[in-house]
């Protein structure tokens, strides 16, 4: 049997620490929680972890400045931030200062739960890939490294332009793009066919991800001008 994972939640917002450490340990991980910078130092020093999901937004210490010293001190275990902020520069900082990946308040588990386990299955394969590198949505993940697509534990069979259509349309979930637009950005501005192409492909894509692909629930014809994709909220 391999090892538990060790996850330390470094988190001051009680309401929130609960359910995430009830959710960790629910998917097999060992989870330690702190609610401030120096404790989490102090238990990276001693008994560093495989991944810290770390909360930016903390008392004393702040979350930038733990994992600065926690890379400064050698630690090589995974960072995840988070962070309230819809403000780009502290994830932009995070990132330079060693993080691995972030996500933004509110999230939802699943969305954590996938990333999760996408930066441990990495550093399992001895690489880490950039960030910004999985698109999540319900039980729709989307790793762009790997070019690869699940739902749930259900690996997509997508050919090379299914993927790149779906994963424009869900990294741009809710806004709708024209047939002509959506073949410049995936088949290319010097592309020559028919804009019925993107049909075919929109209906191969429902096919594969829709639960009744006569009644789209994520890929939504908006009649007269294109496609868009709508989150799964389930």
């Amino acid at each position: 049997m391999s090892e538990k994972k060790r996850i330390l939640v470094v988190e001051d917002d009680l309401s929130l620490v609960e359910g995430l450490k009830f959710s960790l340990k629910k998917e097999g991980y060992e989870v330690e929680v702190v609610s401030n910078g120096l404790k989490a130092l102090e238990v990276i020093q001693n008994k560093p972890p495989n991944l810290v999901v770390l909360d930016l937004m903390l008392p004393g210490i702040d979350g930038l400045e733990v994992c600065k010293i926690a890379r400064q001190k050698g630690f090589k275990g995974l960072i995840l931030i988070l962070t309230a902020k819809s403000d780009e520069t502290d994830k932009v900082i995070g990132l330079e200062l060693g993080a691995d990946d972030y996500l933004t308040k509110p999230f939802s588990l699943r969305e954590l739960h996938a990333r999760i386990k996408v930066l441990l299955r990495r550093a399992t394969m001895g690489s880490i890939s950039p960030p910004f590198e999985l698109l999540v949505s319900g039980d729709l993940v989307i790793d762009l490294s790997a070019r690869k697509a699940t739902t749930g534990n259900y690996l997509l069979n997508l050919s090379h332009r299914e993927f790149d259509l779906l994963a424009f349309l869900v990294r741009n979930q809710g806004k709708v793009f024209s047939r002509d637009v959506l073949l410049e950005n995936i088949w290319g501005y010097n592309w020559i066919g028919d804009v019925r192409t993107v049909d075919v492909h929109i209906r191969w894509l429902r096919e594969k991800i829709e639960p009744n692909p006569t009644i789209p629930r994520y890929l939504i014809t908006v009649r007269g001008y294109g496609y868009k994709f709508e989150p799964n909220q389930k």
